[in-house]
């Protein structure tokens, strides 16, 4: 495909404005920017791209946005392809990589790719909950299918709508360090660390109580809270309408897609996952090979 054929596939694969309620967010110069500034991977993410990613298949990174999960995948893949409809996102991720490959092109038209291209392919940072509405999410889904290899892997995270409670959390590394601060070297380091500790967590408990009323308000009188699958609006970057399922109806949509269940693992890991604290959900689906139906 030469570069001007592949600019038009570009700009036809891409959602309109009008078809999708956040594209103009994640289009916008300033999103694109702080997008572009995160540079890690999440415990979870760390842990099950280890486990599951095999060395050397080729991997598609969907959503991939301003490329945080860039240097990690491409270190591993024989292919790498980074892919989101933004074209922001993907001007930055050429300008950040440019030895390599990124499309600007919507998840749920893959056409581009011959079926079975990839061994695996992944959607973090929860962008299969903006692959709206669910009609489009589930010819991502399939089209995700389709490039993948037999038994290929999917890996993607997606919100949990009954996340009402916010965890206190406060970082006693930081609090040892400014205590020593305080204190020096003399005897007093115990107790200025025990006090800042004891200030430490109670301004936790009360941002994570005012924190867990904001989101109670919310979600509690929506309809994804309740049937545990559906749609509310997002505060982050101005509103953005956002997917959410628990974990039975994303198991059960995807393995109607042709997945089957591996592995799912919740945000808040190491800790236990709980069904009103647990932000979101990590999955790992492999591809059901033909006749396993």
């Amino acid at each position: 495909m030469n570069a001007s054929h592949a600019a038009l596939a570009e700009i036809n694969s891409r959602p309109k404005v009008g078809e999708d309620p956040n594209l103009a967010v994640y289009d916008s110069a300033a999103v694109a920017r702080h997008y572009a500034g995160l540079n890690y991977l999440t415990a979870c993410e760390q842990k099950l791209f280890a486990a599951y990613l095999k060395p050397g298949s080729a991997i598609l990174d969907l959503g991939v946005g301003g490329g945080r999960t860039t240097p990690y995948l491409s270190g591993i893949a024989a292919r790498y392809v980074g892919l989101d409809y933004a074209a922001e996102m993907i001007s930055i991720c050429r300008s950040k990589f440019p030895a390599l490959e990124f499309a600007v092109g919507d998840a749920a038209d893959l056409s581009r790719f011959e079926s079975g291209t990839f061994g695996a392919a992944v959607m973090a940072f929860n962008g299969m909950d903006y692959v709206i509405p669910d009609d489009r999410r589930l010819r991502a889904l399939r089209e995700i299918a389709r490039v993948l290899k037999p038994e290929g892997v999917l890996i993607f995270s997606s919100h949990n709508p009954r996340s009402i409670f916010i965890r206190p959390s406060w970082d006693s590394q930081r609090v040892r360090r400014l205590a020593e601060r305080i204190a020096g070297q003399s005897s007093f380091v115990a107790p200025v660390v025990w006090f800042l500790t004891l200030a430490r967590v109670l301004a936790a408990a009360a941002v994570a109580t005012f924190g867990s009323l904001a989101r109670i308000l919310k979600r509690l009188f929506t309809g994804a809270f309740w049937t545990g699958d559906g749609y509310w609006r997002d505060p982050a970057h101005g509103g953005l309408e956002t997917h959410g399922a628990i974990p039975a109806a994303v198991v059960r949509e995807t393995q109607a897609c042709g997945f089957q269940s591996v592995r799912i693992l919740g945000d808040d890991y190491p800790r236990p996952s709980r069904v009103l604290v647990t932000d979101w959900y990590y999955y790992v689906f492999s591809k059901i090979a033909t006749g396993e139906k």
